[in-house]
């Protein structure tokens, strides 16, 4: 579990997707972190993603319900929301311990797409990022199939579907 600095809050709400405090924290140039939580009854309470910004421009990402950092915490967040975001101000030195952590850090556009499919946010992101940082080492999409549970319970639903279809088809009937 990593530690974030306690910030200002500047905004906290209910958004329909995860582009729209993204491209908020974007525009306000913000230094500090996002929090995105997807908002019940929709889905179940499986923690939170932390997204800090410097200068509006992801740096890193946390993920407290499966405690994942870097890329590998993008993934549970994504969907099509509606999410709890709040946006908090902070220090820029306060960052810099998790901004120094390279396995937490992640591409300035990939929130933007890998969580709110938003490419033209992130082409903005990317933009804006220092010409100086370095990328992440993780790739995203080995960060994914890297998280066994998280490609078990993909598979898992993917089997429960097709039995609930073949059911309903009447395929068990035949195979009888």
């Amino acid at each position: 579990m990593i530690e974030v600095p306690n910030g200002d809050l500047r905004a906290s709400r209910v958004v329909a997707d995860a582009a729209t405090p993204l491209a908020d924290a974007l525009d306000r140039r913000l230094t500090g972190y996002v929090v995105l939580r997807p908002a019940e009854p929709i889905a179940p309470d499986d923690g939170a993603g932390v997204v800090t910004m410097e200068d509006g421009v992801p740096v890193v990402a946390y993920h407290d319900g499966t405690d994942r950092g870097g890329p590998a915490a993008l993934g549970p967040l994504a969907g099509p929301g509606p999410y709890r975001a709040e946006l908090y101000a902070t220090d820029a030195a306060a960052l810099e311990p998790l901004h120094s952590a390279a396995e937490l850090r992640v591409d300035p556009g990939a929130p933007a797409e890998q969580v709110a499919d938003a490419p033209e946010l992130a082409a903005r992101a990317r933009e804006r990022a220092p010409a100086d940082r370095d990328p992440p080492e993780t790739d995203p999409v080995e960060a994914f199939l890297d998280d066994e549970e998280r490609v078990e319970a993909i598979k898992q639903r993917a089997r429960d579907e097709a039995e609930r279809r073949a059911a309903e088809w009447g395929f068990d009937e035949v195979v009888e």
